[in-house]
């Protein structure tokens, strides 16, 4: 029990970033308990297909729908709908982030080709991509097959990596980025300014568009260092040539100031929550896209 318990402070103190130390508490078995059943769940759904996509409208700033991004969700028959922050870092440490990434990136693909199918006009459906996703051997040929099984042409697929992920192994992920370019896969930075405050990545690799993270978003109309933030980062974007994001809009005079700013789109709910695909085709269907 004592070594049991010992282990059980070590990870903690390992989640903390490492040289600490932590005393042992019973909350930790608690934790360790729901880890392990939220790791038999995510390997049971895996292959019982609980996992759905739900789609988020991408605006453009004069109003027409330019497209939609793919969010992931749980279907866990015991608890309900789980969103992607409570399993995905679970996913990420027992290996499985690499199947359900896969997984999400052909399913965006094959219903994006669905709806074109249908008749509704061309949609680019972004991505969101893992770092242990993307520096997996064969990433590029994953997502050339994808492509080609759904028959989507690879124009309407775009990527969002995380600064994160972008700035780690810099020479891998160059060589990476260039081959999806060259594929002719849109690229986009997510979350930006939450990450590393370096901006040479921007004119280094071949990225195309810039998410504002909704954290400054939400913010600007309360804080006038946030609107700087949003303001300084257009200005930027554009000057390299990058088209600009901004997510977690929830109002009109949200969106007002950003057209003002000059974003080129929008995204939240001020537009439209996440919807599973049969809403979203009802949803674009009536907002005559």
């Amino acid at each position: 029990a004592l070594l049991r318990n010992a282990d059980a402070a070590m990870y903690k103190a390992k989640d903390a970033g490492r040289n600490a130390f932590r005393f042992y508490s019973s909350e930790m078995n608690v934790a360790t308990l729901k880890h392990l059943l939220m790791e038999s769940g995510l390997r049971r759904g895996l292959g019982a297909r609980e996992f759905v996509l739900h789609y988020q409208p991408l605006v453009h700033e004069t109003g027409g729908i330019i497209g939609v991004e793919a969010l992931i969700r749980w279907q866990n028959p015991g608890v309900g709908l789980v969103p992607p922050d409570q399993f995905i870092h679970v996913a990420e440490d027992i290996g499985l982030i690499n199947p359900i990434g896969d997984w999400v990136l052909r399913e965006a693909c094959r219903q994006v080709r669905a709806w074109q199918d249908a008749g509704l006009p061309p949609l680019i459906v972004a991505v969101n991509v893992s770092p242990i996703q993307f520096r997996q051997p064969g990433f590029v040929d994953t997502v050339a097959s994808a492509l080609a099984a759904s028959g989507l042409e690879a124009r309407f697929l775009e990527l969002e990596l995380t600064e994160r992920t972008v700035m780690q192994d810099a020479e891998q992920t160059l060589g990476t980025l260039s081959a999806l370019n060259e594929m002719g896969v849109e690229l986009a930075v997510d979350d930006f300014g939450t990450g590393y405050s370096s901006l040479a990545y921007l004119t280094r690799f071949p990225f195309d568009t810039i998410k504002i993270d909704k954290s400054f978003v939400m913010a600007m109309e309360r804080a006038e260092g946030d609107q700087k933030i949003v303001r300084s980062t257009i200005d930027l974007a554009h000057n390299l040539g990058l088209s600009v994001v901004a997510e977690g809009i929830e109002d009109v005079k949200t969106m007002d100031r950003l057209r003002e700013l000059g974003c080129d789109e929008g995204q939240g709910y001020y537009f439209s929550k996440p919807m599973d695909a049969e809403d979203a085709d009802r949803w674009l269907v009536s907002s005559g896209y």
